[in-house]
């Protein structure tokens, strides 16, 4: 089975949850890029475990850059990316592969595999899966912002809360919660706050929703149909585990607009055209239009729960209770936010490389 991401720019993950290690092989990486530690390891710092609203599970996620890396700078060639895992409890998942979880990969994947998958933690399908994901967009971020790109994402919503949209937000972070939640609307912050620990205290999880806003792409940026901007976007943000929906613009609710709300007026001149209007759509059949590009992402309530759910027993055929042990997330959405801004990237820099927006 592929995990591959990118045309010009190939990021394919290796490893599992539970295995020694997470990683990737990056092939397709600009040379003369600096490793800027400090940088990546604050962009690892936004996705890891161990905080206030997130799992338990503690690692250091410090990244070895193997190959295709020399005195502190990529040389263009094939880059291995490998992140230990230092903390994985494996005794939490005794009972599979015998009772798979509700929600979870576990029925599915021991099909595919003909019962050899290693289920643990979720193994190949775990979010422990985006920790390379996010390191190699840390390092390509400088590289993009050169060219004028700015990618930054923020917790959205959590169950029925919702956040002021990012352009109406303070900058990162105005206190502890919003920095423990990834939120910039401290008032939104603050409640969705109180949602996630009445959640917890009841055993359960709920759904999140990360916002992302684009800034700086070139017009004309993208392929036509299958590879342009939108389905790209769209297909690297539905490949996170346990999103559920993508809207880029002003998504469903184009359904109750007319053209005449939706369409936005060409200004500017001939050699600077620009996309006026309120909130002018990022991208048209697939290219950057100048304008920024919105997108949004719902992640569903984590699945695994302390409370008593209910399987099937794979040897006796019959349903039994279950109740999920280990560490785990209430909500989704505070990690995810790095996910996000790590897979536009990845996608924008893919996308730049190809159309050969690199040299400009």
């Amino acid at each position: 089975m592929q995990m591959r991401l990118g045309e010009a720019l190939r990021v394919t993950l290796r490893g599992s949850s539970h295995g020694p290690f997470v990683g990737a092989l990056v092939e397709g990486m600009p040379a003369g890029l600096t490793i800027d530690e400090a940088q990546i390891q604050a962009a690892m710092a936004l996705r890891k475990t161990g905080g206030t609203y997130s799992s338990k599970r503690k690692e250091d996620d410090r990244v070895e850059w193997r190959t295709g890396v020399i005195n502190g700078k990529t040389t263009g060639e094939a880059i291995e990316v490998h992140i230990a895992n230092k903390d994985a409890r494996s005794s939490d998942y005794s009972f599979l592969p015998d009772h798979p979880r509700p929600g979870h990969q576990d029925m599915v994947m021991m099909k595919r595999t003909k019962g050899e998958a290693d289920l643990r933690g979720g193994g190949t399908s775990s979010a422990r899966m985006t920790a390379p994901l996010v390191a190699v967009a840390a390092l390509l971020r400088p590289w993009l912002s050169s060219h004028g790109v700015d990618v930054e994402a923020h917790l959205g919503a959590v169950g029925n809360i919702e956040s002021a949209p990012l352009n109406a937000c303070p900058e990162r972070w105005a206190n502890e919660t919003c920095k423990a939640l990834r939120c910039r609307d401290p008032v939104a912050a603050a409640k969705m706050a109180e949602v996630v620990e009445s959640t917890r205290k009841d055993r359960d999880s709920i759904g999140s929703r990360v916002d992302l806003q684009v800034l700086g792409l070139p017009l004309g940026l993208g392929e036509p149909w299958f590879d342009g901007l939108e389905p790209a976007l769209a297909r690297a943000m539905m490949a996170i585990p346990a999103a559920r929906g993508v809207e880029i613009g002003h998504g469903f609710g184009v359904q109750t607009m007319r053209g005449s709300e939706h369409n936005n007026p060409w200004g500017g001149s001939s050699d600077d055209p620009v996309l006026l209007g309120e909130r002018p759509d990022g991208a048209l059949a697939g290219l950057s239009t100048g304008a920024p590009v919105h997108l949004r992402v719902a992640f569903k309530p984590p699945s695994s729960i302390p409370r008593v759910q209910h399987t099937l027993n794979m040897k006796t055929n019959q349903q039994e209770p279950l109740v999920v042990k280990g560490r785990h997330d209430p909500v989704l959405g505070p990690r995810a936010v790095a996910v996000v801004e790590a897979m536009a990237l990845l996608v924008v820099a893919d996308l730049m490389i190809r159309g050969g927006f690199e040299d400009e």
